[in-house]
């Protein structure tokens, strides 16, 4: 049996129950999530439909009832200093979005940093300097992630949209540049 290189890309595979896609050069839609952002039960009450269960999951968290964990602006910023260390080496950072229980990132992967290692990037680092200003131990983000590969340019362009719009959507601001923790209140380079 061979054993798979750390920097090979897997392409379609499965960890839990989340499909993921890795592969050089594609553009992906990340979404991350705090640890206890969403009700314990909530597997049993989603629709069977795929899609369906992932608008619930979105309204749920955009709710902020739940692991609001990135509350504050220390943790914001750790947040997006870990997403914007990354930017230009691992991948390229396109949009992202810290919001108050999940991260959205969009990225471009680049040869020989396969997805599931740039995220556990981010959320061990983060989780470690976060627990640690806060005195905590413990799990700080949900096991898993959600990610979707952009198939065209304009797919690009509506989660971009979608990204930066979120805090607008969730009613945390009336603008979207007017959140400070997100690409929308800066300059675009695509």
């Amino acid at each position: 049996m061979t054993q798979q290189n750390p920097t090979d890309h897997k392409g379609w595979y499965s960890r839990n129950y989340l499909p993921h896609f890795d592969s050089a050069e594609t553009v992906q839609h990340i979404v991350f999530r705090t640890f206890g952002s969403l009700p314990r039960d909530i597997a049993g009450t989603l629709p069977g439909d795929a899609r369906a269960a992932g608008m619930v999951i979105e309204e749920l968290l955009d709710s902020g009832e739940h692991g609001l964990e990135l509350i504050d602006n220390f943790s914001r910023q750790t947040v997006e200093t870990a997403l914007l260390h990354g930017d230009g080496e691992g991948y390229r950072l396109l949009a992202w979005c810290v919001m108050p229980n999940h991260v959205h990132a969009l990225i471009e992967q680049m040869q020989g940093h396969p997805l599931a290692r740039i995220v556990r990037g981010w959320k061990s680092f983060t989780a470690l300097q976060i627990n640690r200003a806060r005195g905590k131990t413990g799990p700080f983000w949900a096991r898993d992630f959600f990610d979707r590969y952009m198939r065209n340019e304009d797919q690009v362009w509506r989660a971009i949209g979608y990204i930066e719009g979120n805090p607008v959507k969730a009613g945390l601001v009336t603008a979207a540049a007017d959140w400070p923790f997100s690409s929308a209140r800066r300059e675009r380079n695509l």
